[in-house]
């Protein structure tokens, strides 16, 4: 099994930046990919980046891209989620979660999430 719990959310006004913080615990050596989700109120969730635990490539959703990096710090077991330039429509419940493949497949592995409100 693997845990994963986030930190790091809160209210920021549009145009700020938030650095949200993904910590994996148990079969850490599992893990092939860890992705961030978002899931906006009243809206289905949705893919915001993810990246290959051991060789660090990234892919970004267009909606993200040129304001989000998504990181990992192997040694503590850390993947982090740097959001600037912060719009209202970035307001969400983010989660992150894990996945044995490096490719392809479902996430068996969830966070309990962490809010980010962004306000106009």
């Amino acid at each position: 099994q693997v845990q994963l719990v986030e930190s790091g959310g809160g209210l920021v006004q549009a145009g700020g930046s938030l650095r949200l913080s993904c910590a994996a615990s148990g079969r850490t050596f599992d893990i092939g990919t860890i992705a961030w989700f978002r899931q906006p109120p009243g809206k289905e969730r949705e893919f915001v980046a993810r990246i290959i635990w051991s060789g660090g490539v990234t892919i970004y959703a267009d909606s993200v891209k040129g304001r989000f990096t998504i990181s990992r710090d192997n040694a503590e077991n850390t993947v982090y989620l740097q959001m600037n330039s912060l719009r209202p429509e970035d307001t969400a419940l983010y989660y992150c979660a894990a996945r044995k493949s490096r490719n392809s497949g479902a996430y068996a592995y969830w966070g309990q999430g962490t809010q980010v409100t962004v306000s106009s």
